[in-house]
């Protein structure tokens, strides 16, 4: 093979590879900063999924883009804190009403704060009714981040 013909092989080959990569397009999604946190769960809706990670959470507020929102964190709601040897707590949701409830038990009181980072921040929670042996707390479309705990004896 003369040297002319190995130049043009090698142009051609040039030319066809330039006219592939120029076809390749990107998709209008990005990830601009990760973090490497441990545990995690997927969240799945619609034709999206997202694996994601629990851990401290993400400084400033919900990252948003048309109409998508993402807050990270440790729960990005309501948490549920619980004290070692204290009643179990529980949490569940209705509508736009949170409930917070436990086991009646004597000596233990409900506390709130909205910031794990102020350990001054824990006051006394009010309005927690009592029915059949169980406490209840009941938030009506409580708004930002609430953390509870129950402290006693």
């Amino acid at each position: 093979m003369t040297t002319t013909l190995k130049l043009a092989a090698l142009a051609l080959l040039l030319a066809t590879l330039n006219a592939q990569l120029s076809t390749v397009s990107a998709q209008s999604y990005s990830i601009d900063w990760y973090k490497i946190a441990g545990g995690g769960g997927t969240s799945t809706g619609a034709t999206y999924q997202v694996t994601g990670t629990i851990g401290q959470p993400d400084a400033g507020g919900a990252m948003t883009g048309g109409n998508y929102s993402l807050t990270g964190g440790f729960w990005s709601l309501i948490a549920v804190v619980q004290t070692p040897g204290a009643p179990k707590l529980y949490i569940s949701q209705s509508g736009n009403t949170v409930t917070v409830y436990w086991q009646a038990v004597s000596g233990w009181n409900l506390q709130q704060n909205n910031n794990l980072a102020t350990p001054a921040g824990w006051s006394a929670s009010s309005g927690i009714t009592t029915s059949g042996g169980t406490n209840y707390l009941n938030l009506i479309s409580p708004t930002g981040n609430l953390f509870f705990r129950l402290t006693g004896p």
